[in-house]
C-alpha cells in the first residue's frame, strides 16, 4: 500500500479516506459483516489461531501481569513486542511442564525461534501509528483491545478501522489532521 501512495501521491490516499468515510460514514457504527474490513470488529469464532493455547484470562486477569510484562516497548515505540519463549520458561520450567501447550513452548525457546503467533490485530502499512505516544497519553490498552484478561482466547472486539480512530480521537479532543496517521511525505 504505501508504494501505493507513493507512486499516486497524497491525492491518493485522500481519495481513499473519502472512500472510506463514504461506505462507513463517522458514526463509530462497525460495518455490517459482509463488508468488514481488516481492522472490523470480530466475534470469538473469527479468532485466528494460535500455535499454542495461551489464556490472557490467567495471565492478565487472575495473575494480574501486567501487560507490558509480556508486550514490551522498544524503541521507537511503534509497536509493542512479544517477549521471546525462554521468558516463559522462567516460570514455566515448574509450572503445568508437563501440559502439551507448555512442551511445545519449551521446545520454541529450546531451539532459540520465536513462537509464530497469530495478529489479532495490525495496523494498514499506510497509518503510522505509535503505541508509546497514545500510553504517554493516557490511553491503556483496553481502550483499543477491549477486556484482553477477560479472555481466554482473543479476537479483535474493538475496530481499528479509520472511523473508529477518528471518533476516539474526537471524543479526547486528539489531532484529527491527516497528517497525524498518514505519511503524506511518500
Amino acid at each position: 500500500m504505501r508504494r501505493e501512495v507513493a507512486r499516486h501521491g497524497p491525492a491518493w490516499l485522500f481519495a481513499a479516506a473519502l472512500l472510506s468515510f463514504a461506505a462507513n460514514g463517522l458514526t463509530g457504527q462497525n460495518p455490517p459483516p459482509a463488508r468488514i474490513e481488516k481492522g472490523g470488529a470480530l466475534t470469538a469464532a473469527d479468532a485466528p489461531k494460535q500455535p499454542i493455547a495461551f489464556s490472557h484470562k490467567i495471565h492478565a486477569g487472575n495473575m494480574k501481569m501486567a501487560c507490558k510484562m509480556c508486550h514490551p516497548n522498544p524503541n521507537p515505540g511503534d509497536d509493542m513486542t512479544i517477549v521471546p519463549a525462554s521468558a516463559c520458561m522462567n516460570c514455566h520450567s515448574a509450572i503445568k511442564a508437563d501440559s502439551p501447550e507448555i512442551k511445545r513452548l519449551a521446545e520454541f525457546a529450546r531451539s532459540g525461534k520465536d513462537v509464530p503467533w497469530a495478529p489479532v490485530y495490525e495496523v494498514p502499512s499506510f497509518v503510522v501509528f505509535s503505541h508509546r505516544t497514545h500510553l504517554l497519553r493516557g490511553n491503556t490498552c483496553q481502550e483499543c483491545h477491549g477486556p484482553v484478561a477477560e479472555r481466554d482466547v482473543l479476537f479483535r472486539e474493538l475496530p481499528t478501522t479509520m472511523t473508529a480512530c477518528v471518533t476516539c480521537h474526537q471524543a479526547k479532543k486528539a489531532v484529527t489532521d491527516c497528517a497525524s496517521c498518514h505519511d503524506l511525505q511518500n
